[in-house]
């Protein structure tokens, strides 16, 4: 099974550049930035290596990713 990727990049393609910019020079979007890629790399773990975790946890890991994901597109659509 393919495994979707998530990374901000291959989801927002049209905010590459602007996605560089403020990792570079804010530090609140490299911080959540941050926290984005760590997350959407457990779960991809988790589903690549189909490890034991309860459906709640892999949608709570989901919801959070696109909690990040929905803040950093807000500061992207302002930048």
């Amino acid at each position: 099974m393919e495994i979707e990727k998530h990374d901000l990049v291959h989801e927002l393609p049209e905010y590459r550049d602007q996605i560089h910019d403020l990792k570079m020079n804010n530090r609140h979007f490299a911080k959540l930035f941050k926290e984005y890629h760590e997350l959407d790399h457990s779960v991809r773990n988790l589903e690549q290596n189909d490890s034991p975790t309860t459906d709640e946890h892999m949608e709570e890991l989901k919801k959070q990713r696109l909690h990040l994901k929905d803040e950093m597109y807000a500061m992207l659509q302002k930048a």
